[in-house]
């Protein structure tokens, strides 16, 4: 892998900003300063610094957003997409959003390059949990709880099982909503389908991941090692990332 392609999807700087501190005698590797940014390195053995601060390179990298309204859930549209909330480096092909959230609805979402555990994620047959904190009105009670969690004829299909905790004395207005699948505005259609509407939706876990509750919407960190490996078992996957 050339040398400023390897810094660029370390994640430090963009290309050519690596270009720019390759040539001013800024990086080092395996201890010897190099200015030659075409230069060919191995990105899984080399010890790499920019700065003097050592550089990490991973095959694959894990993002977590906390997504804010008014922002696609696409690599690309006529509006603006989730990843002009990342650095340059992250909107480069390869990267794309797992999922989609609404263009109103707020956040855990997931960026990634990794395509084959993105598709596993989103696979029908991996069941795997979405949870969110929704409103609605009008309130809804008991029963129509239990109809949102047994499954809800929304026309193309009816629900799977669903998990549903209300806020407070019912009837409530609010609460969380776990579903295992990802059919188009597929929560929104489920409320409509029982006389009531979202007034707005937040997702808070994805794969058994929390969204960090430090992150301010349109902020994102990377996963941690032990984030990962959730993911990971959430798609039935034992071994190391």
């Amino acid at each position: 892998m050339r040398l400023d392609k390897y810094l660029s999807e370390a994640g430090v700087c963009t290309r050519s900003e690596a270009t720019k501190r390759i040539r001013k005698s800024e990086v080092t590797v395996n201890g010897a300063v190099v200015r030659d940014p075409s230069v060919h390195i191995d990105p899984e053995t080399a010890s790499v610094t920019l700065g003097g601060e050592t550089v990490s390179w991973r095959k694959f990298t894990y993002i977590m957003l906390n997504k804010p309204q008014g922002y696609v859930s696409a690599t690309e549209d006529r509006g603006p997409t989730v990843m002009e909330l990342l650095p340059p480096q992250y909107a480069r092909k390869g990267f794309f959003p797992c999922g989609r959230l609404d263009i109103d609805t707020v956040g855990f979402l997931l960026i990634t390059n990794d395509g084959v555990l993105g598709h596993e994620l989103l696979s029908p047959k991996h069941h795997v949990d979405k949870t969110y904190r929704f409103t609605c009105d009008p309130a809804i009670g008991e029963e129509v709880r239990q109809h949102l969690e047994e499954g809800v004829d929304i026309g193309d299909i009816v629900t799977k099982p669903a998990v549903v905790t209300l806020d407070g004395d019912l009837p409530a207005s609010a609460g969380t909503i776990t579903i295992r699948e990802g059919k188009f505005h597929q929560i929104k259609r489920m409320f409509h389908a029982v006389g009531s509407e979202i007034t707005s939706l937040e997702r808070i876990s994805f794969g058994g991941v929390t969204l960090d509750g430090t992150l301010a919407r349109g902020e994102w960190r990377f996963l941690t090692a032990e984030e990962e490996a959730t993911l990971q078992r959430s798609v039935g996957r034992s071994e190391k990332i």
